[in-house]
């Protein structure tokens, strides 16, 4: 699941700040333990994973370290290079990304030396937790000015939580100093230039890298493209349009299979079940598998449930709906898919991740610290988005957090080279985006899947057209001479 979410300049550091040497990457094994089953995995694949200290502080190059943690699988056949694999997020753990997409990763292992890496605070790289007790960000405002103070209250809990628990290291944590990180990567391999495939957030980082780092890059794709110009604690803030479009095309094919799901015969029938479930939870919890469930998580559920338009996806969020309708009528016992996936929102069991993605997001960009702006921007949407303006335009713990950004944005505005994937109707990274960032980056291309409902293309959404003219890319390294779709 990707949970996706999201200024002093303190003479902070440009890509050619002096930074101490590299130091060697650590190789051992990657299982920690017998219980470690991850590393079990990169094992079985014949993985090498490695540590690699870097300074927590650009500034001071030769001040505190953090350690990086990297997997690698060595190419098997005629090696083009290291291929560097960021699988988005933020906050999202990266060390296992040269075993996943069964698809297309064979074949790009007999060419490229496939490199995981979790980026600085998050897995196994030196993470932070601020001990949240459940997944509490994104959370959806409410509809009543109560509801929407028990979310501010909730965020500005997050902010707290993660103040006491490693505020000492929140200045450090931004998508640029992962960056830097990233060329440390690239240093510490032997490499004088690196290919690097990244997804959602990982896009963001990859157009980072190319600024900061120019001419180090040799094949460079960014799937599910993020603005650079707006990537910050309100990244989906103009994501409820593309929802609210995705759920009627939902309803649509789900109201065709009335006699499974029982949701109703027109898609008009089965928003009105979905509506059903958001007027009940404004007055009283829906109780499923032992936990409750109000408005600030309905509309959360209802975002991770739709993006991807295929039949396996719709049909998981079809039973979720199912679910939530017949929970008005009294407690129900859930699928075990949606009873793993509340106790993981429900419980401190993504602590970890939640406190990096925060960390990141509140980064990069400042956050209006009014929480006024927040629920006016609610209410002014939402007629026209019903089901999500509570959760794209909602709050964030970034209104409350304790330090502010260390550096301005990222400005992306360079000549470097990249092939931008996007889906027409991605419901998490506008396919707009794609647009903004092929101007930013004024030699790549842009490949288009039209009609696809789905965050993540290359080697996860099975389109034979674009897993193809990706690794012609990968392989060949030239561009196509013109944007292409498939």
């Amino acid at each position: 699941m990707k949970l996706l979410l999201a200024l002093a300049l303190l003479g902070a550091p440009t890509s050619t700040t002096a930074v101490a040497e590299a130091t060697p990457i650590e190789w051992h094994q990657c299982a920690l333990n017998e219980n470690d089953a991850e590393g079990k995995a990169l094992d079985e694949a014949d993985a090498q994973c490695g540590d690699l200290k870097v300074p927590l502080d650009y500034r001071r190059p030769n001040g505190p370290k953090i350690t990086l943690a990297l997997s690698r699988i060595k190419a098997t056949g005629d090696r083009i290079g290291a291929l560097v694999i960021n699988n988005g997020g933020p906050g999202g753990p990266s060390l296992s990304a040269p075993i996943e997409r069964p698809d297309v990763i064979e074949a790009l292992g007999k060419r490229y030396d496939l490199i995981g890496l979790d980026p600085r605070s998050v897995g196994r790289s030196t993470p932070i937790d601020c001990k949240l007790p459940f997944a509490a960000w994104p959370w959806a405002g409410g509809s009543t000015r109560a509801s929407y103070a028990k979310s501010v209250a909730i965020q500005a809990d997050v902010a707290h939580r993660c103040e006491q628990q490693v505020g000492s290291m929140l200045q450090y944590i931004n998508t640029r100093n992962t960056a830097r990180d990233m060329d440390q990567v690239r240093v510490a391999l032997g490499e004088q230039k690196i290919s690097y495939l990244g997804y959602s957030y990982g896009s963001y980082l990859g157009a980072v890298y190319l600024q900061l780092f120019p001419g180090r890059t040799d094949r460079v794709v960014l799937d599910g493209p993020v603005n650079p110009q707006t990537f910050g604690p309100r990244l989906l803030q103009q994501a409820g349009p593309v929802n609210e479009d995705n759920l009627r095309a939902w309803a649509t094919w789900t109201a065709a299979r009335n006699s499974t799901y029982g949701l109703g015969v027109t898609q008009r029938e089965v928003l009105a079940s979905i509506d059903r479930v958001y007027r009940h939870v404004r007055t009283t919890e829906l109780e499923i598998g032992g936990h409750k469930i109000g408005e600030g998580l309905v509309p959360m559920l209802l975002f991770v449930s739709m993006n991807d338009d295929r039949e396996t996806p719709r049909a998981d969020a079809a039973v979720l709906v199912q679910t939530l309708v017949k929970a008005i009528d009294g407690p129900v016992e859930p699928r075990a898919d949606l009873g793993e996936l509340l106790d993981l929102i429900l419980s401190p069991a993504m602590s970890q991740t939640i406190s990096a993605q925060t960390a990141i997001v509140c980064g990069d960009r400042a956050a209006p610290r009014d929480p006024s702006v927040y629920w006016r921007d609610i209410q002014a949407h939402h007629a026209r988005e019903p089901h999500y303006a509570p959760i794209t335009r909602s709050i964030s713990p970034c209104a409350f957090w304790p330090v502010q950004p260390q550096e301005a944005p990222t400005r992306v505005a360079n000549a470097e080279h990249a092939l931008i994937v996007a889906a027409e109707h991605d419901p998490r990274t506008l396919y707009g985006n794609a647009a903004v960032l092929r101007k930013g980056i004024s030699n790549s291309r842009v490949l288009t899947v039209q009609n696809a409902r789905k965050h993540g293309v290359f080697g996860e959404y099975g389109n034979a057209c674009a897993d193809q003219k990706v690794m012609s890319y990968l392989f060949s390294g030239k561009l196509p001479v013109a944007d292409e779709t498939c």
